[in-house]
């Protein structure tokens, strides 16, 4: 399952969410957004979780919670949009 999060700090790497979703399950892959200009964050990304059960807790325990100093939102990733 692929998982979106965000509002989360410009500072937060790749690493802090495996950090931040792996409490709950096992993390396949995360990926923070960044603009192909300025190469700064855009203040969201993905974390991809195998098995459903694992992301659907992660998604209810960390949806609202704080990290980093910021508020994030998580949600299953609409990628029908993408395709």
């Amino acid at each position: 399952m692929i998982i979106f999060v965000s509002s989360l700090s410009f500072k937060a790497k790749k690493e802090d969410l495996a950090q931040l979703f792996a409490p709950y399950g096992e993390v396949t892959s995360t990926r923070i957004i960044h603009d192909k200009t300025t190469r700064r964050s855009k203040g969201y990304g993905f974390v991809e979780m195998d098995n459903q059960e694992q992301a659907e807790a992660a998604i209810a325990a960390l949806n609202g919670s704080e990290h980093m100093g910021r508020t994030i939102n998580v949600a299953v990733a609409n990628i029908s949009a993408q395709q």
